[in-house]
Order: structure tokens, then sequence, then C-alpha cells
């Protein structure tokens, strides 16, 4: 599992810039609380990194 991410949007988009609400919908979070995980591939780091403030991630 160690090429896993499990990622739980912890904060609402509400009142976010459009760009981040963009970016949790890629990441495929639609509701609060809600746990996806995801490959740990450079690509979704940098998605991570744009909006890390509203998530929280478990490696």
């Amino acid at each position: 599992m160690s090429n896993k991410l499990q990622v739980t949007l912890v904060k609402s988009t509400i009142g976010k810039p459009k760009k981040h609400s963009s970016i949790i919908a890629g990441l495929g979070l639609t509701k609060l609380h809600k746990t996806v995980e995801l490959a740990d591939t450079p690509e979704v780091r940098g998605m991570i990194a744009k909006v890390s403030h509203m998530l929280n991630i478990v490696r």
C-alpha cells in the first residue's frame, strides 16, 4: 500500500477560488469527509499540494 494515498476532504470549497474546486473534483472528492484512495504519482502530489489546507492525507 506504499504507492497509494488516502485523501479526505475536511474543509468545504464554498468561498474558495474556482481553481481549488476544480482540483478537488479532479481528485474525486465530492462531499465533506469523503475519502478516496489515489495512486502516489507526481501529478496527484501536485494537485494535493495546491489544496493541502483543505485535505487530510494518510500514506
